[in-house]
């Protein structure tokens, strides 16, 4: 019986798993220069929506920024 159990959750689990694909909801990565001028606030402005604070979080936090400090020539990402 627990062998016949282990055998179903084996099968059931491997037809999940072909089933289950990786979510593309936020769309692919971008790589960004910065240029003179750019701010995270003035990146997170033009490239998503809503509040740009949850932008500039989300830009620090991909790019492992400690701070809003970022240069001319740096590249970063866009999630």
């Amino acid at each position: 019986m627990f062998l016949r159990l282990i055998v179903v959750a084996a099968i059931a689990l491997i037809a999940w798993a072909s089933l289950v694909r990786p979510s593309e909801g936020a769309g692919p990565e971008r790589a960004y220069v910065i240029r003179t001028g750019d701010t995270l606030w003035s990146i997170a402005e033009a490239h998503y929506s809503g509040d740009p604070r949850a932008g500039v979080l989300t830009l620090q936090r991909r790019n492992r920024l400690e701070g809003a400090i970022i240069r001319p020539g740096e590249r970063i990402v866009l999630p």
